[in-house]
């Protein structure tokens, strides 16, 4: 590779535009293929959907697993952590990569029962760098409560497993509109929010159709950032209730 990271995160509203009105999946795979992402991080995305067959021909639900179909034949490696599980099936966070995993593992943090919640961390070998790139993929609570131990665990997670030296991206829907987040990213463990420090402020990203709220969020530790853009206008608008963020980075 050239030293260029393309990435992306998407909270996909397990694959449903705004009100449910309609399944949307087929779409988000075209729009988030045509973005050129080499690593994107996914929430709310269904790893098991048992739906009636009149449901699966109403809706055109694939047959695979989401985060299978989402990949498709752009993004050969993929991990995925469920975090709720239902009758009906369950739903996580996904990561789709273009690089080999060496590992991954799925955190959970949930603070209520039914209010599950994970963080998923993967560890990508990139090739022709000797290097290890950590990726960890949040989706966090909405009670500030939630929050605060999550974020917690969030931090403990990378200041013991993710040595200072190795480059790492934390991705995902923070849920944080009160923007608590800094504390523990950036004065505890010197991470760096991506629109902060390339646009001054933090990106909008919910509602889509008029972004109020900074809930959804890209860090990042031992990279050089280039570009961003908050994807949430034309086709976009019609998808997830959630923005997506893209991002560039060097290595």
């Amino acid at each position: 590779m050239d030293g260029k990271l393309n990435i992306l995160t998407y909270n996909i509203h397990k694959g449903y535009c705004t009100g449910k009105r309609r399944f949307v999946l087929e779409s988000m795979r075209e729009r988030i293929a045509e973005t050129g992402a080499d690593v994107v991080f996914l929430q709310e995305i269904h790893g098991t959907a048992i739906k009636s067959e009149a449901k699966r021909r109403r809706f055109s639900y694939p047959d695979q697993p989401h985060f299978e179909y989402l990949a498709d034949t752009a993004w050969p490696h993929y991990a995925y952590g469920r975090n709720a599980i239902y009758r009906k099936g369950d739903h996580g966070n996904a990561i789709l990569s273009k690089y080999p995993f060496s590992s991954w593992e799925n955190i959970d943090v949930s603070i209520f029962p039914r209010s599950s919640r994970s963080i998923l961390h993967g560890v990508i070998e990139i090739p022709g760098k000797n290097t290890r790139l950590h990726t960890l993929c949040v989706h966090l609570g909405l009670l500030e409560q939630e929050r605060r131990e999550q974020l917690q665990a969030l931090t403990d997670r990378i200041d013991r497993h993710i040595p200072r030296d190795e480059p790492m991206i934390v991705a995902g829907d923070f849920n944080d509109w009160r923007r608590r987040a800094e504390h523990h990213l950036h004065d505890d463990l010197g991470l760096e929010e991506l629109f902060v420090e390339l646009q001054g402020r933090h990106a909008r990203t919910f509602p889509v159709w008029a972004p109020m709220l900074s809930v959804d969020r890209i860090y990042y530790r031992g990279l050089q950032p280039t570009t961003c853009e908050r994807l949430s206008s034309g086709h976009w608008r019609d998808l997830s209730d959630h923005a997506a963020l893209f991002g560039e980075f060097q290595l």
